[in-house]
């Protein structure tokens, strides 16, 4: 199987944005071009988001599983500056 096999089944949640944002909040070293997505784009924003984070796709994938927004967070506005 193919590196980029292995996560063809992973796709980016609806709350994109709202974790695009949790994701920058925890790495300030993301930037939000690091984190724009398109439909359809995955395989790239994977990969952007492991360059910048030196981390596989596999570690990528789970820390985007894992960044789960609530309740409390959702009603935080925040904002960032490039």
């Amino acid at each position: 199987m193919s590196a980029m096999g292995k996560h063809e089944s992973f796709r980016i949640s609806d709350d994109w944005d709202l974790k695009s944002k949790l994701l920058r909040r925890r790495f300030p070293q993301l930037t939000t071009s690091d984190l724009s997505f398109e439909k359809q784009d995955e395989s790239d924003l994977l990969e952007r988001i492991a360059n910048r984070l030196n981390k596989r796709h596999e570690e990528v994938i789970e820390i985007i599983k894992n960044t789960i927004p609530n309740k409390f967070i959702s009603n935080l506005k925040i904002n960032y500056h490039e």
